[in-house]
């Protein structure tokens, strides 16, 4: 049955790998509260190109509201300001940005926090 379950999990990563799949551990979860003035900021600048680019690749986006954290997420301090990105791996935080100050410093800190943790962000091509 081991051997198997090996048989099947290489077969998985070939499938991953022939088609681009990510499989990146790590997803960034953003945190959001309603009226927040800079999350709809990001919304509106951000929000329909994540998905589209290797960023998204490496670290998934999810939400999640302020007054309403998972309990899977083991934060290194409770999240304050919003929106606050949040660089995590299985369940651990890894990195943080926090606050919003505008579509070209978000990619730039983005790609520091990505880079400075390639073990969780790695994608297969």
């Amino acid at each position: 049955m081991k051997q198997l379950n090996n048989l099947g999990a290489g077969a998985l990563l070939g499938a991953s790998v022939a088609f681009g799949s990510s499989l990146a551990a790590a997803e960034l979860v953003m945190v959001e509260q309603a009226g927040c003035h800079w999350c709809a900021r990001w919304n509106a600048e951000i929000a329909h190109i994540y998905p589209k680019t290797e960023e998204a690749a490496r670290a998934p986006l999810r939400r999640v509201d302020l007054r309403d954290l998972p309990d899977d997420i083991d934060f290194t301090s409770k999240p304050v300001f919003t929106p606050t990105f949040v660089l995590v791996d299985d369940g651990r935080e890894l990195g943080r940005i926090e606050g919003y100050a505008g579509d070209q410093f978000f990619w730039f800190l983005l790609k520091e926090l990505l880079d400075a943790h390639p073990e969780s962000t790695m994608v297969m091509q």
